[in-house]
């Protein structure tokens, strides 16, 4: 695809979120509104690059999901005999207000207690994220015929126990929030591997989030968390290309997202004095690295030991991934190569492979080009792939080059 055409499909996906979101509203269906999003979609590809972009594309494919979704609805009441349901107009130019509250209830919509968290997760990703099928179960860590099935679950339970289509009361919250954070941080993070678009989509739900549960530590660290992250952006990619943590100028970090990140982490560590959180930890991961004045100042000891906290309360596999690239960094490549081997339920997680080639380089092994085929097969993204391969087909064996994706 050229890259007129590369803009178009980036638009198309990026406003057919936000056209989902308000369709669910309109039809009542999540199904329903996907498919008809989805024939708005394809038709958005195929005349858009020909006829040129139309000056209101949110509008464009509102109109032409209401009509398609209108068709379904006839056809199938004259499937089974019935009349028709009228469905409400759209408004083509919606308000940006409506238009983030339908965002926020489709959030709080998928992530309604009723459902498993797992189920939760995935279908926010699914539907807010713009992800494929494939790529939540890569995400997730499922294999991609488990995360179908989770999927035509979660929208059968939603629409089988009429879930309503809003958002909560203020009682109802707490017990979506847990859903709502891991989603709104894993739709960031699908965005920070190079998709702009989603990763704003990410902290501005965090904002939203944040605003809505001021006072709570989980919604608070969130909102340090990707604000800490999303301040080092303007200096992650050099024409396209991921520039790792360690060769970043942090000139073009933004110093005031720092600050309020900083603030806002030190707000959800005074709130939780005895039992961390989990986002408020990372948080803190984070703000060492963004108040290091450079990658070789980086206070390693006080990067593991938040680990060691974050463990404490989240020991997953991913989290010991991640805490192995601070121990390579203090105790070299030997030490954390032990603690990756070790670890277990990885195998389709690319980082883990991408980890593994990064440490098997920087001892001089043969072995480091296999694991990192190993990542790419796994899904790493291209980039990265591309990176680490000149690097690792260029530099001397053993060069300490610092090759993890970014954990803090």
């Amino acid at each position: 695809m050229t890259g007129a055409g590369d803009a178009v499909a980036r638009l198309v996906r990026d406003e057919g979120i936000r056209v989902l979101a308000t369709l669910v509203r309109v039809t009542g269906s999540v199904d329903l509104a996907e498919d008809a999003v989805q024939d708005a979609v394809v038709r958005a590809l195929e005349t858009w690059p020909r006829d040129g972009v139309p000056a209101n594309p949110r509008g464009w494919l509102l109109v032409a999901a209401r009509h398609r979704a209108v068709d379904v609805v006839r056809r199938e009441a004259k499937r089974l005999g019935k009349e028709a349901v009228a469905m409400p107009a759209v408004d083509p130019y919606p308000d940006p207000v409506s238009v983030r509250d339908d965002l926020l209830r489709l959030v709080f919509t998928c992530c309604h207690p009723a459902l498993s968290l797992e189920a939760q997760v995935a279908l926010a990703l699914r539907t807010l994220g713009g992800l494929s099928t494939a790529e939540v179960a890569r995400g997730l860590l499922v294999p991609e015929a488990t995360m179908a099935k989770r999927l035509t679950r979660a929208k059968q339970k939603i629409a089988q126990a009429r879930i309503p289509y809003r958002v909560p009361s203020a009682d109802e919250l707490p017990s979506r929030l847990a859903g709502v954070a891991s989603t709104v941080y894993l739709i960031f993070n699908e965005g920070y591997t190079g998709r702009a678009a989603l990763l704003a989509e990410g902290v501005r739900l965090a904002r939203l989030l944040a605003s809505l549960m001021p006072d709570e530590p989980t919604a608070l660290g969130l909102l340090a968390l990707v604000l800490l992250q999303d301040a080092r952006r303007p200096a992650r990619f050099s024409s396209g290309v991921p520039v790792l943590l360690s060769e970043q100028d942090r000139s073009l970090w933004d110093a005031e997202l720092i600050k309020e990140g900083v603030e806002l982490a030190g707000r959800g560590l005074r709130r939780t004095p005895t039992l961390p959180n989990p986002y408020v930890v990372q948080a803190a991961i984070a703000a060492c690295h963004d108040l290091a004045p450079s990658y070789g100042e980086t206070n390693w000891d006080a990067v593991i030991s938040w680990y060691d906290v974050l463990l404490s309360v989240q020991d997953t596999p991913v989290v010991r991934l991640n805490r192995a690239a601070a121990v390579a960094e203090r105790d070299g490549p030997a030490s954390a190569l032990a603690l990756v081997d070790a670890l277990t339920g990885l195998d389709d997680y690319p980082w883990w492979h991408a980890s593994r080639a990064e440490l098997l380089h920087r001892l001089g092994s043969p072995s480091a080009l296999p694991a990192l085929a190993r990542a790419e097969e796994k899904g790493l993204p291209a980039a990265h792939v591309a990176h680490l391969r000149a690097r690792m087909e260029s530099e001397n064996p053993g060069q300490n080059a610092r090759g993890f994706k970014e954990s803090g």
